[in-house]
This record gives C-alpha cells, sequence and structure tokens, in this order.
C-alpha cells in the first residue's frame, strides 16, 4: 500500500481444499508468465489461516511431493484484502468457487475473473470475465487455459500439481463416482502426452486419496474444519463440513454432542451439517449426512430442504441417530456431492 504497488490476488474458496489451492497456484502462475508487461503483481492466496494448513493432509502431502515449501505459500491471515482494495491497489480471479462469502462482500467489486465448475448461482456483468463449466475439477479449466496459452509455460512441476488433483477430484476418472467428464480425461491424456515422467494414475490416486483420507490423531474439531464451507443469511450462519468416514464411525466419537455443540457455539453457527462419504474398493461413494442444529426449528427447516430437494433429489432415507439434535440420513443419490448440496442449503437460508 505504502508503494502504491498493484496486487492481483487469485484465490480459491475457503474450505482450501486440493482444488482451490492448486487451481490458485496454477493460474496465477501462469499468469504471471503471460501477461504482458503487467502493472500488478501476481500472488495465488490460500483462503484459509496458516494454522489450519495442516488439516488439509492431500495438499501438504502433494505440495511435500514437489518440492514446494510451505514457506512459499501466502495464507489469508497474511494479506489485508480489504486494505488493498480501500487503496484501489487489489484485482481478485476467483478459482473454484464465483459467490464470495458474506464476509468478503466489500471485495465484490474488485473481482475481474471467475474460473469455476459448480453452478452459476450468482451473475456477474462485465467487464468481469467468467468461465463457469460443469467438469469434475475446476484444475480442468486452468489446465485448458494454461494449454491454450504460449507453449512452453507448463512446466513439470505445474503438470504434476494439476495432474494429482484432477485424478483426486475426479476420482480417479471413474465414471462410477459420477464426478469425471470428458474434459478432464482429455487434460490428465494431454498432460501425460507432454510429460510423459508423470506418475502412474493409480499410483498417484493411491497417495492422494490415502492422505485425504487420513484423520488418524485428529480431533472432531479438526475434522468438522479439514473441509468447512459456511453458508450465512442475515439471521443465521450453518457450517457445511465434509466428513472423510463412514457416519456411523463418526456418530461414535467420544464426547461428539459436546463437541458438535462446542464447535457451533465457538464459531458462531446456528446448526452444522455434516457430509459424510466413504469409498469401496470399486471407487463408489457412500454419502450420508447428519443435520446437527440445538434450536429445532431451524434443524426442521434444513432437514426439509434436504429431503424435498428435487434439483437434485438427494433420495434420503433417515438412520436411527443417537440424539434428538441430530438428525441423520442415508443418502441414496450419491453422485450428489457437496458442491450440489449448497445450493440447496443456500435456497432454504
Amino acid at each position: 500500500v505504502q508503494r502504491h504497488q498493484e496486487i492481483h490476488v487469485v484465490m480459491g474458496n475457503e474450505a482450501c481444499d486440493l482444488d482451490s489451492t492448486v487451481s490458485a497456484l496454477a493460474l496465477a502462475y501462469f499468469l504471471a508468465q503471460t501477461s504482458p508487461a503487467p502493472k500488478a503483481t501476481f500472488v495465488p492466496v490460500l483462503n484459509i489461516p496458516r494454522a489450519d494448513f495442516t488439516l488439509r493432509t492431500e495438499t501438504t502431502f502433494l505440495l511435500r511431493d514437489r518440492g514446494i515449501p510451505a514457506s512459499s505459500l501466502i495464507f489469508r491471515d497474511e494479506i489485508d484484502l480489504g486494505g488493498l482494495h480501500h487503496a484501489g491497489l487489489l484485482s481478485l480471479t476467483l478459482v473454484d468457487h464465483h459467490v464470495l462469502p458474506g464476509a468478503d462482500a466489500a471485495l465484490e467489486e474488485a473481482v475481474v475473473e471467475v474460473l469455476d465448475h459448480r453452478p452459476l448461482e450468482q451473475d456477474r456483468g462485465p467487464p468481469c470475465q467468467v468461465t463457469v463449466e460443469p467438469v469434475g475439477s475446476c484444475a480442468t479449466l486452468v489446465t485448458e487455459r494454461i494449454l491454450q496459452g504460449p507453449p512452453g509455460v507448463l512446466d513439470r512441476t505445474t503438470a504434476a500439481l494439476l495432474h494429482g488433483t484432477i485424478l483426486l477430484d475426479c476420482i480417479n476418472l471413474s465414471p462410477a463416482a459420477g464426478k469425471v467428464t470428458p474434459r478432464d480425461v482429455a487434460c490428465v491424456s494431454l498432460l501425460e502426452e507432454r510429460f510423459p515422467e508423470l506418475p502412474a494414475r493409480d499410483t498417484v490416486f493411491g497417495a492422494l486419496h490415502a492422505a485425504k483420507f487420513d484423520v488418524t490423531g485428529l480431533t472432531t474439531e479438526q475434522m468438522l474444519r479439514k473441509d468447512l464451507k459456511v453458508l450465512s443469511s442475515d439471521e443465521v450462519v450453518v457450517a457445511i463440513s465434509g466428513i472423510f468416514e463412514d457416519l456411523e464411525i463418526f456418530l461414535q466419537r467420544p464426547g461428539l454432542l459436546q463437541d458438535l455443540e462446542a464447535f457451533c457455539q465457538g464459531c458462531g453457527y446456528t446448526g452444522l451439517v455434516a457430509m459424510t462419504v466413504s469409498f469401496n474398493e470399486r471407487h463408489e461413494p457412500t454419502r450420508k449426512i447428519a443435520v446437527y442444529s440445538r434450536q429445532e426449528p431451524f434443524r426442521g427447516t434444513l432437514c426439509r430442504a434436504l429431503e424435498e430437494a428435487t434439483t437434485p433429489s438427494l433420495l434420503l432415507q433417515p438412520l436411527p441417530s443417537p440424539w434428538p439434535c441430530v438428525a441423520t440420513y442415508a443418502q441414496g443419490n450419491a453422485v450428489a456431492t457437496r458442491k450440489k448440496v449448497l445450493p440447496i442449503l443456500r435456497a432454504a437460508l
């Protein structure tokens, strides 16, 4: 701000999963390499506090594996986006999301570009450039952009990050998981063609999947924060946590109810939706949902929205719950990921 240096931030969503992280790193790198005489410095920002980075086990694994030290990354609590914007120095490119959370509403007018793969919920007029395509991984859209650019910009490290991310996001390109599209497959093939020394798909996916689902030693609070999205309206705030183990195992955690209460109270959440996922050996997902709130009417509102949803229908079957303040369901529509459930909950709020 003192040097009046313009900053162009490329930032993923606040869950800061591998897709958001790699999409931000790779696109910022590409823009820095290819922008003609840029006035701005391109900065990828990981949209979590640095203290939470250790919970993103698949991301820390892949970056470490590719020789990228955490000390070279910039986290949300290390850059004053509001101050930069206030000084008129901020441009913002959003990857892997296109709706800023309420707390970031002031940054809206700094957004110059969006690259996302979830259904469009918010129109943006020009001059903002919007690319929203229904592919399995946002890293696919970033890969397409880089491959359309000047030859020679894509290096081995960036290729390996994008390759691993698309494989993990699209469950090793398995059609049974319901996430992969032909464009994801094409990007993985093109990366392998360009860099034949990339490790085999099964090896990459196996290592990243194991790292993502390794919740050994995590407290309940850490599990809830590991893959967290937050939705808010004027009156209420709801947390939606991706949980990487079977719901029955999660519900047996000692002191779980007290932990859910402490987590919601500590963060000011009116309720919590925990979406659990586990996979069989054929990469087919089993999904279950738990809805927690001490406020019965609010819990009922969330449950009704999920039970009655039609786009998509989640095909929920009630499961026995150990506590009255927690409603639990098996999700018959196993290809409906959190990305598809978020708009249902947002509409309910």
